[in-house]
C-alpha cells in the first residue's frame, strides 16, 4: 500500500515511516521538510496523489493557543480535503487520551477540534488517542519548576512510550478503519508528581518534587480520570523503568 505520513519526519512519523517501509509498505514522509505543506497546500495534492492511508502525526510547531487551534483546523481542512479529492480510503489521525477532559489546555482543544474536522468529514477514519509520551516528563517537569521545587499533581497518568505509540499506529493504518476512536496506554498507571521523581532521580537531577492536588498541568487541575485511558485500552509493553535506563545508558 501507498501511505502518506503527515509530519513524517518528526519524532513518531519517522518511526511510523521506518517501520511500515520494513512492513513492506511505499510509506511516504510528507512535512515542510520533504516539501509537503498542509498549511500552504505546497506539494500536498502530489504527495496524496495514489494513496490507500494517510496517516497525520503532525504537530503544531508553536503552543499558544489560538495558534495551536489555527494550526490544526486549518491543517486539518487542506488534509482532508486534499484526501477526498484523492480517493484515500483510510484518514488515521493521532490524538490525546483525555483531550476533551482538559478545557483550558489550549492544545488539547486543539486536537478536539481536530477530531471533530475528521468526524465530520465522511472519510472513512481511525482516531487513535494515546496518553502522554516518556519522551515528555522532562518537559513536564520543566513547566512546573518554580525555583528549585517541581508541584505536581498526584493524579494518576498512564505514560508510554513513543516506540509503543508507532507500533499501535503501524497496526492500525494497515487494518480496516473503525470509523471511531482506539486507545493506547503505558503498561502502568503512575501518580504523576511520582513519575517525575522517578525521571529526576534516573537524571542525577536535584530538584525536589512536591506533590499538590491542586496543582495546574498545562492549566487544568487534575484527577485520575484526566490522563489515563478509558475501558479496554491497548496496552504498550514498554515499561517506564526499562525505557529510563535505555536513556540514561547513553
Amino acid at each position: 500500500m501507498k501511505i502518506v505520513v503527515i509530519g513524517g519526519t518528526g519524532l513518531i512519523g519517522s518511526k511510523l515511516v521506518k517501520t511500515l517501509r520494513e512492513r513492506g509498505h511505499d510509506a511516504l514522509a510528507a512535512s515542510p521538510k520533504t516539501g509537503v505543506d498542509t498549511i500552504t497546500r505546497e506539494g500536498l495534492a502530489k504527495a496524496i496523489d495514489g494513496a490507500d492511508v494517510v496517516v497525520d502525526v503532525a504537530n503544531a510547531p508553536v503552543w499558544e493557543d489560538k495558534a495551536v487551534l489555527d494550526f490544526f483546523e486549518t491543517s486539518g481542512r487542506n488534509l482532508l480535503a486534499a484526501e477526498a479529492a484523492a480517493g484515500v480510503r483510510h484518514h488515521v489521525a493521532l490524538s490525546i487520551v483525555g483531550a476533551e477532559r482538559l478545557p483550558d489546555n489550549g492544545y488539547f482543544r486543539a486536537k478536539v477540534a481536530q477530531e471533530s474536522l475528521i468526524k465530520a468529514s465522511g472519510i472513512p477514519h481511525t482516531i487513535l488517542r494515546a496518553t502522554q509520551f516518556f519522551e515528555f516528563v522532562g518537559g513536564i517537569a520543566q513547566s512546573a519548576t518554580v525555583g528549585g521545587e517541581i508541584r505536581l499533581s498526584p493524579a494518576l497518568i498512564q505514560p508510554i512510550a513513543s516506540d509503543d505509540v508507532v507500533t499501535a499506529l503501524a497496526d492500525v493504518s494497515l487494518a480496516p478503519p473503525v470509523g471511531g476512536t482506539l486507545e493506547v496506554a503505558g503498561p502502568e498507571a503512575i501518580p504523576l508528581d511520582e513519575l517525575v521523581r522517578r525521571f529526576l532521580l534516573a537524571t542525577k537531577d536535584a530538584r525536589k518534587v512536591v506533590p499538590d492536588i491542586h496543582a495546574r498541568y498545562f492549566g487544568d487541575v487534575l484527577n485520575d480520570q484526566s490522563l489515563t485511558p478509558g475501558r479496554n485500552p491497548r496496552l504498550g509493553t514498554i515499561r517506564f523503568e526499562d525505557w529510563l535506563g535505555r536513556q540514561t545508558a547513553h
